[in-house]
């Protein structure tokens, strides 16, 4: 089995600079990979922007040609067309992934329009690739607030129903060596007529959560001794209609569904040795870099405790709260989870103290803390640089998954 890839909601090239273990960048600016997967198409396409900053960074960097990398909305991308591929990943929004019948029922079951989870799963339904690898935020397991664990159980049934077991984590990255404390959940998926899932199959799940499972053998963590309950999306629901009504569940951080039986349970990271915000800080910053007098105050008032009375549009009053933030991040932790808004006068910016003064973080910073090589995003405005780091991942995360992903398809037919 080749190790083909397709990349979606691509950015600007977080998976692929993981998979293929990509430190460093050639004289021209090109990406130096030292992995065996091949990328054979990735989709990257930023909606209500006329320029595509993300796609452009991706082109240059991966010498891309339009045949491999589509810069046009997802939704309009005629699936039948993405080449067939061993490895389907990407990152994708927490979106309220909710179904229901069409209204005439003739189309069956649909999900709402331009939730990107929909489109994901056209493309598994269209190539059916053996294996699927996915990232989003922590809280997709948790969502919605009014109906726990329903918008990760619409996902599992789905790829159940196309014949796939399922792997998941909540990784916090700083627990496994990296420099960020930034908290993800990983999903891996599996065909069920691969060696890899055969094999799992034939587990318990016990074993694959402790020491057989691709999570288990990557990040390690302190083994479980007891079993997870199992909760059925099959036995209770005759339809995604049905599940997505009614279904409600408490998903823990580590997880397995196998023929519509879900096994979820919390367990807690061996922890490795910790990357501390000072191993990536750089030396001689640049001077507008720094804040003045009355950007620090500005900054100091951002992160102060607040107690502040509001009024909601119906008039009813209430107090708006906010618990204190240190003034400065420390140099002795890894850095904090990097938002979008990283490097604007925002209470979750991060904010350093050293030798010349109080400063923000640099874009090259910003960079080294997800693990891109320096200048990586130098092709594009300063604000949009920073964008892209907020919404990236951490690319250790996925050179880590990637040697065991390397393994699992070296094993394979």
């Amino acid at each position: 089995m080749d190790k083909t890839v397709v990349e979606l909601f691509a950015g600007v090239g977080g998976f692929r600079v993981g998979l293929n273990k990509v430190t460093k960048m050639n004289i021209n600016g090109h990406a130096v990979e030292n992995g065996d997967f091949k990328f054979v198409w990735a989709n990257q396409w930023e909606p209500s922007t006329k320029v595509q900053y993300a796609y452009e960074c991706y082109k240059k960097r991966f010498q891309s040609e339009e045949k491999e990398l589509s810069n046009v909305d997802i939704l309009k991308v005629d699936k039948k067309k993405i080449p067939s591929h061993t490895l389907l990943c990407g990152g994708f929004p927490c979106q309220d992934y909710s179904v229901a019948h069409s209204l005439t029922k003739e189309k069956g079951i649909e999900g709402k329009k331009g939730v990107l989870w929909w489109q994901i799963y056209e493309i598994i339904k269209e190539k059916k690739p053996p294996f699927i690898l996915l990232e989003n935020v922590d809280r997709l397991i948790k969502s919605p607030a009014m109906q726990r664990g329903r918008d990760f159980g619409i996902m599992l049934r789905c790829l159940n129903d196309k014949g796939y077991i399922v792997e998941w984590r909540v990784i916090n990255a700083a627990n496994y060596g990296f420099p960020q404390r930034r908290r993800r959940v990983f999903i891996f998926a599996s065909r069920k007529d691969t060696n890899y899932a055969t094999k799992i199959s034939k587990k318990t799940i016990i074993d694959i959560i402790n020491k057989n499972g691709i999570f288990a053998k990557t990040f390690k963590i302190q083994p479980i001794q007891y079993n997870a309950f199992p909760i059925s999306i099959i036995d209770n629901y005759p339809n995604l209609v049905a599940l997505s009504n009614d279904f409600e569940a408490r998903f823990f951080n580590t997880g397995i569904m196998m023929d519509g039986q879900i096994y979820t349970i919390e367990t807690n990271p061996i922890l490795e040795e910790q990357t501390p915000l000072a191993k990536i800080l750089l030396d001689n910053v640049e001077e507008r870099y720094y804040l003045s007098e009355e950007r620090i105050k500005k900054f100091e008032y951002l992160r102060k405790s607040k107690r502040i009375p509001r009024i909601k549009p119906n008039g009813e009053r209430y107090i708006y709260t906010e618990g204190a933030m240190k003034p400065f991040d420390s140099h002795y932790l890894p850095g904090r989870t990097m938002l979008t808004s990283e490097g604007t006068l925002n209470r979750s910016t991060h904010i350093i103290k050293d030798a010349k003064g109080v400063r923000i973080l640099t874009p090259i910073e910003c960079e080294k803390l997800n693990q891109f090589p320096e200048n990586w995003t130098d092709t594009m405005p300063e604000r949009k640089r920073y964008f892209m780091m907020g919404n990236a991942l951490v690319c250790g995360i996925i050179r880590k998954l990637g040697i065991q992903i390397s393994k699992i398809i070296d094993k394979e037919k």
